[in-house]
Order: C-alpha cells, then sequence, then structure tokens
C-alpha cells in the first residue's frame, strides 16, 4: 500500500508528498538513508506572564484586587467563575460564603460564580485519593467552565495543588487563580508552576506544570491558622535563603524572635522577600518545567517527602522540610561541602522560630535492613529522572548540586540530630 509521506515545516505547514505509482513488474526501490534535508525542526517559545500581590481583606467590596484580575486581558464581560475552598478555611471563616457572593454581587458587570463556592477537603486528604480530581472536574463539566472561564482556588498549598490539577487537566487548561490562605503556600508554592496529588504513597508522583492567571495573597487569613502551621511556613523562607540569599538568612536571624510570634511586619517581610526568591528562581533559574535533573528548590525535601510519608503525614510538609534542611545542612558539613560551624547557625535558627528538628521516624528500618529514609533519595531521583540530582550547601546563601549521596553520612548525620534533640528534652 503506497501511503503519502508527510513532512512539518517550521511553521506548522504540512506538506503531503503523493509517490508515483510504482510500474508493475518492477523490484521495490532500494531503502536509503534518511536524508536530512528531509527533517524540519519545530521550533517556538511561549511566554508567560502572572501577577503575584499581597493585600487584605481581599474579598471587601471596595478591594478591586480580585475583579481586576479577572478582567485583565478581557474587559466589557462578566467572567464565569467556580470557587473551591478549602474545608479548614470554610470552618474556619464561616461568613466566607457570603462575603464571596457579596463580591461578585458588588463586581457583577465583570464577575459571575457559576454556582455557591464548592467546599473541598483540606490538608493532604485532598491529594491522596484521586476521586477527589475527578470530583472537581464533574464541578467543571456540570458548570460549563471553560478555558474562557476561572477555577479560584482558596486554601493551602494541597488545596491549591489539587484544585490546580483539576484545572491544569479540565479542558487542558482552565485559568486558575490561587488565594493561598497558609504561610506556606503565600511564601513558597502558591507562586509556582506545579500542580500535583499524590498515587500509592508516592508524593507529588500525578502532576503537572501549569503556570495561574493570578496569585492574591491575603494575609488576613493567616491570622486564624493553628501556630504549628504558621509556623512550620517559615521553614521553606530558610530553605530559600540558604540556597539564593545570604543576606536574607541574616534577617530572619535577626528577626527570629518577632516571627515566632507573629509580629505581623516581620511576617508579611518575610513572606514577600520568600515569594520574590522563589518567583526568580522560577523564572531566571533556567528550568521552570524541571526538565533537568536539578531541583534547588527542593533543598531538603529528600527527605522531607519520604518523612512525611513514614509517617502517614502526622508530619506536616513544612515541618518535614526543617528536619530535611538540618539534616542536609549537617551532612553538607560532613561531606566537606560547608564550613563547620555552618550548620550550628541554621539549628539555632530553626530552633529559634519553634521548630522540631527529628523524629523517631527517621530510624525506621525496612525490610532490607537499611534505613528507610534513605529510599527517599531512589524515590527522588525517580520523579525527575536522569542522575541523582541532590542539592547542598556550599556555604550561607549558596546551593550546591552533588550525584552521590554517602549513605554512611547521612545516617551520621540522623544520629547527630538525634542527639541535639536528647540534650534538647534533657536541658
Amino acid at each position: 500500500m503506497n501511503r503519502p509521506a508527510v513532512s512539518f515545516s517550521i511553521d506548522g505547514d504540512v506538506a503531503v508528498e503523493s509517490p508515483s505509482p510504482m510500474p508493475i513488474g518492477h523490484a521495490p526501490l532500494e531503502a536509503k538513508a534518511p536524508d536530512a534535508g528531509n527533517i524540519h525542526w519545530q521550533r517556538f517559545s511561549v511566554s508567560f506572564e502572572y501577577p503575584v500581590a499581597f493585600s487584605r481583606e481581599i474579598f471587601s467590596p471596595d478591594n478591586p484586587l480580585l475583579a481586576d484580575a479577572i478582567s485583565r486581558r478581557e474587559q466589557g464581560k462578566a467572567h464565569r467563575c467556580l470557587i473551591f475552598i478549602d474545608a479548614g478555611v470554610a470552618a474556619t471563616w464561616p461568613n466566607l460564603d457570603s462575603q464571596i457572593k457579596t463580591y461578585f454581587s458588588v463586581h457583577a458587570e465583570r464577575m459571575a460564580l457559576v454556582t455557591s463556592p464548592v467546599v473541598v477537603s483540606g490538608g493532604e486528604a485532598v491529594k491522596n485519593h484521586l476521586g477527589e480530581i475527578q470530583g472537581m472536574l464533574d464541578e467543571i463539566r456540570c458548570h460549563g467552565v471553560d478555558r474562557h472561564a476561572y477555577v479560584i482556588a482558596i486554601g493551602g498549598g494541597a488545596v491549591l495543588d489539587a484544585v490546580g490539577m483539576a484545572a491544569a487537566i479540565g479542558h487542558r487548561g482552565v485559568r486558575l487563580i490561587r488565594l493561598p490562605t497558609t504561610v506556606l503556600s503565600q511564601n513558597d508554592s502558591g507562586v509556582g508552576v506545579k500542580n500535583a496529588v499524590n498515587f500509592q504513597g508516592l508524593k507529588n508522583f500525578i502532576g503537572t506544570f501549569a503556570p495561574p492567571w493570578a496569585v492574591l495573597n491575603d494575609f488576613d487569613f493567616l491570622a486564624t491558622l493553628a501556630r504549628r502551621d504558621r509556623i512550620s511556613g517559615i521553614s521553606e523562607a530558610v530553605k530559600v535563603a540558604l540556597i539564593r540569599d545570604a543576606a536574607f538568612f541574616d534577617w530572619l536571624e535577626s528577626h527570629a524572635d518577632q516571627l515566632a510570634v507573629f509580629d505581623p511586619r516581620a511576617e508579611e517581610t518575610m513572606i514577600r522577600r520568600s515569594a520574590e526568591l522563589h518567583m526568580r528562581q522560577i523564572a531566571q533559574g533556567g528550568d521552570p518545567f524541571e526538565l533537568g535533573s536539578s531541583r534547588p528548590l527542593d533543598y531538603g525535601h529528600w527527605a522531607a517527602h519520604k518523612l512525611e510519608a513514614l509517617t502517614h503525614h502526622a508530619v506536616s510538609h513544612g515541618e518535614a522540610v526543617a528536619i530535611g534542611i538540618a539534616l542536609d545542612a549537617r551532612y553538607s558539613v560532613l561531606a566537606g561541602l560547608l564550613p563547620p560551624g555552618a550548620e550550628w547557625r541554621i539549628v539555632w535558627l530553626l530552633r529559634r522560630l519553634g521548630m522540631s528538628l527529628f523524629h523517631e521516624q527517621l530510624l525506621e528500618i525496612d525490610d532490607d535492613g537499611r534505613p528507610a529514609i534513605l529510599n527517599g533519595l531512589r524515590e527522588f531521583q525517580e520523579h525527575l529522572g536522569g542522575e541523582l540530582t541532590v542539592t547542598l550547601l556550599g556555604g550561607i546563601g549558596q546551593g550546591v548540586d552533588v550525584h552521590t549521596i554517602d549513605e554512611h553520612l547521612v545516617v551520621e548525620a540522623i544520629q547527630w540530630l538525634r542527639e541535639e534533640a536528647q540534650r534538647d528534652a534533657a536541658a
């Protein structure tokens, strides 16, 4: 059977070349090596931009921030919006539903609710069951939310991840506006381009890269957070300071006492600077969609992700990151990368902020007789593929990538954390 040969030009046009019929009785032509001149490379780039704003009373009728974000590209129409709210936020802010409806009523010429805000599970539960994503997709489908409508996610990082996932795959991409409500989601995950949920115990195994339409942070939401969650969220600020900004780390040290009691000015400065550094890495780090093997923003995370799983998420992400930061700081010293004594600065800061730096699950032994936490290295590598690449510290504010990890030194670093925790308990 003769099939037309198809080649794609650089601008995407398709040229179809119909071969001449083969004369009867003639042998097939001898196969020739592919001609490089018949290979056309398709190349294009797509520019992304989205605002990241900080405010208060975002649903106050006289605050135009949300309405402006929704209508920034297409004026003169009432944009259809579907809102998902973290169950924890809905319970803590019982008047939020009515505030949202009032806001949409006041700005009806620019925005319209397709239905009442939909409450979804909060915390890691929303990421552990794919049925949650299916439920969100059902809402998107049933209410006719298309690519020119908006999904608005209000909640912590897990809810933003899950709703973002549903928005990214519904119609292959619905506009998403994030309203982060926790310290961790405002200073880190909320400003990024990743959406993901867990699968069979693997952290963020299923996901997409899909930049949001806008990220709108309301500091008022932080006031009702549990102390544990409010403190642990600062760990991501410590992380990004350690790998990218020594001056910011100095600032965190000098303002640790204010941050520990949630001084508003200190907390807002910390969140803004952390978000800026995360945004800079995403935009200027050269690999926003993680096509390579390096993930500098995941310093301290190879152990953190595994610790979350080993504790069945009894340890929160922020708490696990704090432990992972301390572990990798000590390892960096033992490996000869970080000057001795620098790890004490890091530990002092995390402790001063009120974070615990050890958990008994770090000592769990798997069926092979190895520390179970070490399996996090393999899972970390598998997540991106390629060679193992772990970001460690060459100094305060200086992240360095390594491609091998000495498991004996990891065990030694864990033991160091354990001994320090025992000294603290005895003091």
